[in-house]
């Protein structure tokens, strides 16, 4: 039965990649991504799709390489802590990343048995906001104020896969289901002046990573400060893509719920214990079908922003409620596996949390209040209401449309409600504008944005409040400013 599922399966796709760029399904949303790809014969039309449904797939595991393969270059390691010393700018390239807070960011290896992530307990103004994730990026729990710890702090111990031995007196036990992985923990400010800068990485600073089996006498850990550092996880739609995956694959245990990619990366070239070797025909049709994947993943970009989270609005949750299920139970959720839906989260974004809208929620927009895509040379203004129902703050960061990380040479990314100067509206509401030139007197609320390209926003409300979730208060789509 199973041989004549998977025979199905691929008559399937051989059909639907061999239609030509005119033809459609009544199912069809999008237009068909043509491809320059001319299969010799039904093996390499096979190793085209596989190479497809690869990408797909992995995408969650190459965007967690990518850090690492920045970490190595950055001279950082497994086990220490890389941090910013400020806000970042667009060194950072990485996706949607969050310009309003200090990052310090853990990544542990599990591979020789397990790591204590100590977390210092929340102090006055001085607070954390962030997840512990695996190598596939699914969040094993939330740490601080609103993760497991509730503010207080503690020892948490990441347990390498199939852990069986029995947990230590006072650690807060943490199983990850690969060897990698990583927190990404966020600093939290106040006003944004120099001396809240300096507490919140001083406050950052205080965390802790090392091998259990130095817990009696810790070894310092590594800071490695990346301020001015070049540091990427944007996704390379080429061959690297592959190579970056097969590494993934070599490291990390096989999951229950993936087996069926073990014969399909097989099909590639990529099999766990052997070398990653590809012809030059086969990695030909690799490149392709990465690029082709690509197009496929941005086509269906779109779609994620349906339903919006405000009727009327596009502002929508960067990810589908299948996404989100999956994730929170730690995809355990019955009859759903949204691998391809997943694919698009994070092709644009990297990290989830456990539970989503306890210590922050998101919301993304691509279009204004017409429809139309933001465009760069344009002006644009977001009216906030007063009141914005949230215990710590909001911001909302503008990011390139086509690589999803911050805007290149700007002089910054985001206004917050901790940003210094900001101006409020005499009912306590605050507009925000979004263009290559500011309005005039407007300029300590505008966001600067490249004339030559597309951009999209993406807002966060972090210690969001009930009034939140229960949409009394509202925030509308943005109006272009003539």
């Amino acid at each position: 039965m199973k041989t004549k599922i998977i025979s199905l399966f691929i008559i399937a796709l051989f059909i639907s990649c061999n239609k030509t760029s005119t033809e459609k399904t009544e199912t069809d949303s999008v237009e068909t991504v043509s491809s320059v790809f001319k299969p010799a014969n039904l093996n390499e039309q096979i190793i085209y799709n596989r190479a497809i449904e690869a990408v797909v797939w992995g995408m969650p595991a190459v965007n967690f390489e990518l850090l690492n393969e920045s970490l190595t270059a950055a001279k950082g390691n497994f086990n220490e802590i890389i941090y910013w010393s400020g806000l970042i700018n667009s060194k950072n390239q990485t996706l949607t990343p969050n310009p309003d807070v200090v990052y310090i960011n853990p990544l542990y290896d599990t591979r020789k048995g397990p790591v204590v992530l100590e977390i210092p307990a929340a102090e006055g103004a001085s607070s954390l906001t962030g997840s512990l994730d695996d190598g596939w990026q699914t969040a094993i729990e939330d740490i601080g104020p609103a993760g497991v710890d509730k503010g207080k702090g503690g020892k948490y111990l990441i347990l390498p896969p199939d852990y069986k031995d029995k947990i230590p007196t006072g650690y807060i036990p943490m199983p990850s289901s690969t060897y990698t992985g990583f927190a990404i923990l966020r600093s939290n400010l106040t006003d944004g002046s120099p001396a809240d800068l300096k507490r919140a990485i001083d406050y950052g600073k205080r965390i802790k990573i090392y091998p259990y089996s130095q817990a009696s006498n810790p070894p310092a850990t590594k800071f490695t400060d990346l301020l001015e550092v070049d540091f990427s996880n944007t996704i390379p739609y080429n061959f690297h893509f592959f190579e970056l995956l097969n590494q993934f694959v070599q490291r990390e245990p096989w999951l229950t719920r993936d087996l069926v990619m073990v014969d399909f990366l097989k099909t590639i070239g990529i099999e766990k214990g052997k070398t990653f070797q590809a012809d030059a025909r086969t990695k030909e049709i690799l490149e392709i079908a990465v690029k082709d994947a690509g197009k496929w993943i941005d086509s269906k970009y779109e779609a994620i922003f349906t339903p919006p989270f405000y009727d009327g609005t596009n502002w929508a949750l960067p990810a589908s409620q299948d996404v989100v299920k999956a994730i929170m139970s730690n995809y355990t959720a019955p009859n759903i596996y949204p691998v391809s839906e997943r694919a698009i989260s994070y092709s644009i974004a990297y990290f989830s949390a456990k539970h989503l809208g306890t210590g922050q929620f998101y919301l993304m927009t691509i279009k204004d209040d017409k429809g139309q895509e933001f465009d760069g040379s344009k002006l644009y203004q977001l009216h906030l209401p007063a009141n914005v129902p949230v215990k710590l703050y909001w911001s909302v960061t503008a990011y390139d449309r086509e690589t999803h990380a911050l805007i290149k040479n700007m002089k910054y990314f985001s206004r917050a409600s901790t940003t210094p100067g900001i101006q409020k509206n005499s009912d306590g509401s605050v507009d925000i504008y979004f263009g290559a030139k500011a309005p005039a007197g407007k300029e300590s609320n505008w966001v600067p944005t490249d004339p030559k390209g597309k951009f999209e926003l993406l807002a966060r409300f972090y210690g969001p409040e009930k009034g939140f979730f229960d949409k009394t208060w509202k925030m509308g789509d943005l109006t272009e400013v003539k």
